[in-house]
């Protein structure tokens, strides 16, 4: 039989077992799935320590890779043997698996499975922040928190590509160079420089018309200051923990602010949603406008340890659990 990552109860990294699992046969509308990769994210952790809670036990991972197997006597858009990918659907920490047919896309013949795994959570997450949640458009100027991780990274190079000036917020002089060999305009160190000053000067003290902060508690209010009037604070992630309760009055007094905390979920609910938004993920990847960086390769045997590198920071651009 094969093996997957499983979660009996909540809790730190010992959490993730691996264990034999069946399979089966697929039901209606699904396909099975044999994973070459999948990808590691930060909701990930949300999930294995019960902040965004799951029916015990549960196999984690929402974005992965590989050819399908088998497919329900209904699927007709999908063969076995077809490449494909996904972002989104719990249950990627698995050898093989199980997924709604609806739930994937196929892959390009000029995109790895390697690729899609590292790409395909965060990259249309990049797009539906860039291009839906907030359009940019060429010169204006945006604030990236954590640019060095794997939503960062795509993030600034694809707003570089819409012709926007970015600046990005980093934990080390290392992780800075990363970003800045991937288009960053302006680096801040966090650890030793205040963001908010920085902002303030390198805009000249317009600040900017939006900022998006995948950090969450130790970024969220400052990130408030370095808005303009009118501007969009787009808190997309919790990677220092949730954002503390704060009176919506306080958006008002620091200049009739916009707050969004968008889900890919939402934005690609429709099939004809994710198709697009996969499709100019492929695109602009494809184009050499965007580089998928993969910082760090785990077994997916492993995940527990890769786990433990993410928490810590230590991992940059995209991490890959190969299988």
């Amino acid at each position: 039989m094969p093996y997957a990552i499983r979660v009996h109860e909540a809790g730190g990294p010992k959490a993730l077992q691996w264990e034999e699992v069946e399979v089966g046969d697929p039901g209606r509308g699904q396909i099975r799935l044999r994973q070459e990769a999948a990808g590691l994210n930060f909701i990930d952790v949300y999930h294995r320590t019960g902040l965004y809670p799951q029916h015990l036990p549960f196999t984690p991972g929402v974005e992965g890779a590989g050819v399908v197997e088998a497919v329900a006597p209904d699927v007709t858009n999908l063969n076995a043997g077809d490449r494909v990918a996904y972002g989104g659907p719990l249950g990627g920490y698995a050898e093989v698996r199980m997924i709604d047919a609806d739930r994937v896309v196929k892959l390009p013949e000029d995109i790895s499975v390697e690729q899609a795994a590292a790409m395909m959570l965060q990259g249309m997450t990049a797009e539906m922040l860039l291009r839906r949640v907030y359009p940019v458009s060429a010169g204006q100027t945006i604030l990236v928190h954590a640019a060095a991780g794997g939503v960062g990274l795509i993030l600034c190079q694809w707003a570089k590509a819409l012709g926007a000036t970015v600046i990005g917020t980093v934990g080390s002089d290392e992780k800075a160079e990363l970003v800045r060999a991937h288009g960053c305009d302006h680096l801040i160190v966090y650890t030793r420089q205040d963001f908010v000053a920085e902002v303030g000067r390198i805009t000249g003290g317009a600040k900017v018309p939006v900022v998006y902060d995948g950090v969450g508690r130790d970024t969220f209010m400052k990130s408030l200051d370095c808005l303009a009037r009118r501007g969009m604070m787009v808190s997309f992630g919790n990677a220092s923990g949730p954002v503390d309760p704060f009176p919506n009055l306080l958006l008002a007094q620091k200049g009739s602010l916009f707050l969004t905390r968008p889900t890919l979920y939402d934005y690609t609910f429709d099939c004809a949603d994710l198709e697009q938004s996969a499709s100019a993920l492929f695109d602009v990847v494809a184009s050499g406008k965007v580089k998928i960086e993969v910082g760090q390769r785990f077994r997916l045997s492993d995940a527990a340890e890769a786990h433990r590198a993410l928490e810590a920071r230590q991992t940059s651009g995209s991490t890959v659990l190969t299988i």
